[in-house]
Formats: structure tokens, sequence, C-alpha cells
């Protein structure tokens, strides 16, 4: 086959091109919203591909294109039925109830903390996904603050008392238990209809995912309390199919995903969150589209202090009986020291 022009990336990482190229399988996360279409598309289908030299073709879909269970997606990859995949750690914690930490909410109220805590619980997340899942973590990227929206009078956390709220990962759902609300399971596509409905009267994702699928429509107020941490997508590839890599080749791989990939999600969250409310509510300029009218919320100190209590007294120590001592030991020293959180374990 006639290669490419090595590209100056390539030349920095002495690739050796092979006579025929590798194909990559990946299956994306949610294809609608900003993630996907802004970062995870553009690197596999344009930029890895031209920085091999065509050394490496990659077949790209979506989870929910291919209609597949959130809940099956790092278990399939596991089992090689693709190389890669990437969607919230949350959906897999059914597996993996040590994974649930990773999204600890209310501990990083901005996007450097939230990388630092990211960065901090990268090593333990490494291991999870090598032991319950045959993979290889490549990156970790994040969607906006995961905040409230809801069809309901709020003005703040007492009002959520009784409401029932669709959390978007298990720790959040025991928070909001504690905090006097009803958790309830509802996928995400199907939110919507459930707020219609008034089968729940509040949920909880990022700001900029809500408005790109139309919460708006069905809701009222917008609590901009984190209550949901930032939902960390995980990109892992199959251990067996990443092993069968060159070095050259992993090298390539997983100094690109990176710099081109997850640093630049990361450098865009915390003035995506600004847009995003912006959009939502009219309080500012919305560089995407519309405004719309939502209420916004912005919970008080008291609410934050009360929330932020009940997370460390009740919910983290919850976890640690079921993910077991040595994880939450782990924990406290790995991300615990970094974030300025200790898991009472007495």
């Amino acid at each position: 086959m006639k290669l490419k022009t090595l590209s100056a990336f390539m030349l920095s990482t002495a690739l050796v091109v092979p006579a025929s190229a590798e194909t990559l399988s990946v299956v994306g996360s949610w294809s609608n919203l900003p993630l996907h279409r802004q970062f995870e598309a553009p690197f596999w289908n344009e930029f890895l591909p031209e920085a091999s030299g065509g050394a490496l073709e990659v077949a790209l879909t979506t989870h929910n294109e291919m209609g597949l269970g959130v809940g099956d997606i790092y278990n399939l990859l596991g089992d090689g039925v693709y190389d890669v995949a990437m969607t919230v750690a949350d959906y897999a914690v059914a597996d993996a109830p040590e994974l649930e930490a990773l999204d600890v909410p209310l501990i990083a109220m901005d996007a450097d903390a939230a990388r630092a805590k990211t960065d901090a619980a990268r090593p333990m997340v490494s291991d999870i996904f090598r032991a319950r899942f045959n993979s290889h973590v490549l990156a970790i990227a994040p969607y906006p603050p995961q905040i409230v929206f809801c069809n309901a009078d709020v003005s703040g956390l007492d009002d959520m008392r009784g409401l029932k709220v669709r959390g978007s990962g298990r720790m959040t759902a025991k928070l909001l238990e504690a905090l006097g609300a009803e958790g309830v399971n509802v996928d995400f596509g199907e939110v919507p209809g459930a707020l219609q409905r008034g089968a729940i009267d509040c949920a909880v994702t990022g700001a900029g995912s809500g408005y790109n699928s139309g919460w708006w429509e069905v809701s009222t107020h917008l609590v901009t309390l984190p209550l949901g941490g930032w939902d960390p997508v995980v990109t892992a590839i199959n251990l067996d199919r990443w092993n069968s890599l060159s070095p050259e080749m992993q090298d390539l791989i997983a100094t690109s995903i990176k710099t081109e990939f997850e640093d630049p999600a990361w450098q865009v969250a915390q003035d995506g969150l600004v847009d995003d409310i912006a959009c939502l509510t009219g309080n500012g300029a919305c560089p995407y589209g519309e405004a719309r009218d939502m209420v916004l919320v912005e919970a008080s100190e008291a609410d934050l202090a009360r929330a932020t209590e009940i997370l460390v007294t009740e919910v983290l120590p919850e976890w640690a009986t079921r993910a077991g001592r040595d994880w939450a030991e782990r924990w406290n020293a790995e991300v615990g020291s970094v974030v300025g959180v200790t898991i009472p374990l007495d």
C-alpha cells in the first residue's frame, strides 16, 4: 500500500509503519453530546489515523448507535467484542463498586480541582479496569459538572425533600436519598419523557447534555450544585489487543490521546459550564444557539455545607462498606489526601 508522508508526530515517536494497517474497532460515548462530537470523533476518525501515516485505521461507532445497554459496554470490551470503548464510569459500578469513588460528588467545584482528583484516582481506576474488565485505561475525560434539572418549584436542597430524582450514578443516588429525596433509576435517554409524565420530578446530568438533549423543554428550574460530580468518561482498550500492538504504536496512542483528546476536553470543561448555564437560563450570551428561560437556582453555602457533611459522614462510609476497607484506605491515601477529605473507617 502507498503510505502517507510521515507526520512530525510520527517522526518524534519513531513509529515504524507495518506493511498493512492495524484496524481498531472503537465504540464511543453518546453520539449527540459535545464530548463525542468535539473531541472523540475528530480524534479517532481524523487525528490518530493521520498521525500514524496510514499505519492505523479506525472504525468508529457509539454505544447508543449500536443499541448497547450502558452497563454492558466494558464487559463486552473485556470479552474482545470491540477493541476500544468509552463511556461514563458510573455505568459500570454494578460490576465494580470500587469504581464509584472515581466520581465522588461535591469534592471538586471547578475543572482544575476535578482534574486533580481524577489524576489522583487514575492508578486505582487502571487497576480496576485491568482486573474487572481485562482492559487498559487510555484516558479519563469529563462531562461538565452534573447539576439538577427540576420540573418543580425549588429554591434549594430543602425543596427537594420528597421529590423523585434521577441521579447520574449510584453515589449520587445515595446522596440524594440521604438528603431526603427519592432516588429513581432512569436511563439518560428516557429522562425527558419521565419528567414530562411526572414519573420523576428532577434529574441530574451535565448542563450541556441537558441543553443538547432538550431537557429544558420538560423542566423549569436549574439547580447548579454539582450533586452528580463530573461524570468522568473512561476510554479503555481491550488488554489483549493493547498487548498485541507494537511499543511504538502503544506510545503513539497513549501520547496523542492525552494531548489531542483528554487535555483539550478538560481545558474547555469550566468555560463550557458557564456557557451551558447561559444557554439554559438566558443569564448571559449563549454561543451554541437559542437561549432558554429556565429558572437559575444557585445553591447557598448552607446547602453545600449540609450536603458535604452528609457525603462524608454517610455516603462515603456506605461506599467503603460495599467496596471493602482496602479500597477505602487506598482512596484516602491517593485521592482523599488531594481533595482534603478522609473517609472515617473506625
